[in-house]
């Protein structure tokens, strides 16, 4: 996206994680991998979730959706790490994590006789949870393939819509049905749409996969079919995450938050097994992650649905991500009084984990547009992205958020 007169920059520095930063890190991955969360089992209309709750349940709902081979420790971990981000989000809302069918901690492996998932099931999935717990309409936060799963829940349709198109056009047809049969069709279409209150999307995708894209993960999924979670497929993987920088070179080691990724993938699908079971769990657990992006492979195009879409929308993207075009396409058709977008330079897809500073001022201020704040009594540091000193004046005005988002450019200072 190239520089705009109406876009706002926002000059921050990369936190480094050395020294005493870097143990606690280290600690708070052991303490999030080992810590027995609250996680519910719900029953679905295409079988069974795993969705791990935090915070007061009486409080609004945000619910979570991670990206492929990740969940909501490996995914979100490093933003809700962020002080001012944990205490944001925990004050204003009760989080719901919802992970992919076999992608959560200690998944066995799903059985080759059940039905592989598309991606109007697994959107399916997402309004059963919510109506397990009994919730109405709920903020969405997802990351690539959790963010197009959360986009198409927010504006699905069922799958039958094509053959009942001619109802608004027949008008015979619709006298002979009256308003009551008509509404109930219709019913359908319009039930996801209204659940949904906002959505904080990260790299997400719109399209329907080009060529390309279809190829490169045809490569991946035979590989993960064959193969399980060999070193190839977690390269790649760490590639569709991470930027460049992140992730190393022979010159330059890889980041804290690459190596603490490379830990929690092997963690998640070879702990406690010997060599032998480790690689037979690889395989059942690669095949789980092969349904999932089986599923991302066959999806959609959604993008008739985004121009109708009327919540409010908070993109973030890296540069650096191999769906930043994706982004940038995805933020052309959304309509530009209710969405903004933040392209983050010096990083890959995950900003998530990448870049987790980053999304701090542009989320207090979007969440602000529905009353939300950041608890006062929480002491913010002066090197904090929400200190004062450190808000662009822009982003002071009342147009910078609520109706009128505008688009956000971070920039990222990099120490050599």
């Amino acid at each position: 996206m190239g520089d705009s007169s109406d876009s706002v920059s926002i000059d921050m520095e990369t936190p480094s994680l050395s020294g005493k930063k870097r143990v606690l890190v280290g600690l708070c991955i052991d303490l999030v991998t080992k810590f027995d969360d609250p996680e519910y089992v719900v029953e679905t209309c295409c079988g069974y979730v795993s969705v791990s709750v935090y915070g007061d349940q009486d409080k609004p709902a945000l619910v979570t959706y991670p990206d492929l081979a990740l969940n909501h420790i490996s995914c979100f971990q490093g933003l809700f790490f962020c002080p001012e981000a944990c205490s944001l989000l925990l004050h204003n809302f009760c989080i719901y994590h919802i992970s992919p069918p076999g992608h959560e901690l200690g998944a066995a492996t799903i059985s080759p006789d059940d039905p592989l998932l598309s991606v109007d099931d697994l959107a399916d999935q997402i309004a059963d949870v919510l109506n397990y717990f009994g919730l109405d309409a709920v903020m969405c936060m997802g990351v690539t393939a959790g963010a197009y799963i959360l986009t198409l829940f927010a504006v699905c349709f069922p799958p039958w819509r094509g053959s009942h198109d001619f109802l608004l056009n027949d008008s015979k047809f619709c006298f002979d049905l009256g308003f009551t049969g008509v509404f109930i069709l219709l019913w359908p279409q319009m039930k996801y749409r209204q659940r949904v209150l906002g959505l904080i999307l990260i790299s997400p995708l719109c399209n329907a996969p080009s060529w390309t894209e279809w190829l490169y993960n045809k490569v991946l999924s035979n590989l993960l079919y064959y193969y399980g979670m060999c070193g190839v497929v977690k390269e790649l993987l760490l590639k569709r995450y991470f930027s460049k920088e992140a992730r190393g070179s022979a010159q330059v080691p890889e980041s804290d938050v690459v190596q603490a990724c490379r830990r929690v993938i092997e963690n998640q699908y070879s702990h406690l097994m010997a060599s032998f079971f480790c690689q037979l769990l690889d395989e059942r657990q690669g095949l789980n992650v092969w349904r999932f992006l089986e599923a991302m492979n066959g999806r959609q195009d959604i993008s008739d649905g985004l121009r109708k879409l009327r919540c409010r929308s908070l993109i973030y993207v890296g540069e650096s991500s191999p769906f930043h075009f994706e982004a940038l396409d995805m933020t052309s058709k959304l309509d530009r009084r209710c969405s903004a977008l933040v392209e983050v330079q010096a990083c890959g897809s995950m900003v998530t984990e990448e870049q987790p500073h980053a999304m701090l001022i542009p989320l207090e201020y979007f969440l602000m547009g529905y009353g939300m704040y950041r608890p006062p009594k929480l002491s913010v540091s002066p090197r904090s992205p929400l200190s004062p000193i450190c808000i662009s004046p822009e982003l002071l005005s009342p147009e910078s958020m609520g109706l009128k988002l505008k688009p956000i450019k971070t920039r990222i200072s990099l120490e050599v």
